[in-house]
């Protein structure tokens, strides 16, 4: 059953997607299992992307052309010559690495694992069997942090129009989401020291002084997802 639902999907990748489509990109999909091929193409489509799935590395890299993905989600045990860690690096060099990709796997799940897909340059890594809630959550993060606009990630990313880069924009958001500086450095695998340089950045180019006026603006300005609101009303009845 799953497999005759995945290829009626694949024969009309928008039928999911009919009430409000909205054609906002693409997200590869490459996993040999049918079942977490399914979950992500149905994640893709309710969000308005445009799902490309495939259950080979040598399939994807094969269709893949010049337009730019908004997101790919890898599994790590691809058969073949490339593995999961491979396709992502070949993405990478395709692309640039500010290209999100999301690892899953079903073996390779300890932190050991999980620690060297993140240091390799994964966006998130996610162990099998998918559960579709936690992957909505996982790809709405990774949007927002390279496109944060509205509740879907849609859209250009209005950190750059107030001079953020891509990566400042991330932590900008981390904060309104109430993330620590240690918590922010675990998350982006980069030293805490170096997360203090970009919060300066973030809170010279917002023309504030603390991190709680720096989210305050970023909230009124939009240069950060709605859904963190909770979390910036609470930052900012934190007094520093």
């Amino acid at each position: 059953m799953i497999s005759s639902d995945f290829r009626r999907m694949i024969r009309s990748g928008r039928e999911l997607g009919k009430v409000g489509w909205v054609d906002c990109g693409t997200i590869l999909i490459v996993d040999s299992d049918d079942a977490s091929r399914l979950t992500a193409v149905q994640i893709a489509v309710r969000l308005g992307y445009d799902a490309r799935p495939t259950p080979t590395a040598d399939e994807l890299l094969e269709r893949l052309g010049s337009d730019r993905p908004v997101l790919a989600i890898v599994e790590v045990e691809l058969s073949g010559a490339a593995n999961g860690l491979e396709v992502m690096r070949q993405l990478h060099e395709a692309f640039d690495d500010q290209l999100p990709v999301i690892l899953v796997s079903e073996r390779q799940i300890d932190a050991f694992d999980r620690t060297a897909g993140l240091m390799l340059g994964a966006d998130d890594y996610l162990t099998k069997p998918l559960d579709a809630a936690e992957l909505l959550a996982r790809v709405k993060r990774s949007l927002r942090r390279v496109a944060p606009s509205d509740a879907n990630g849609h859209g250009k990313s209005h950190g750059a129009e107030a001079g953020l880069s891509p990566r400042e924009g991330q932590i900008l958001t981390l904060l309104a989401e109430g993330r620590t500086q240690r918590q922010i450095a675990d998350e982006l695998v980069i030293s805490s020291k170096t997360v203090a340089t970009h919060i300066q950045h973030v809170l010279s180019k917002l023309g504030v002084n603390t991190r709680a006026q720096a989210v305050s603006v970023a909230f009124r300005r939009g240069l950060v997802d709605p859904e963190v609101r909770a979390h910036a009303l609470a930052l900012l009845a934190t007094a520093e």
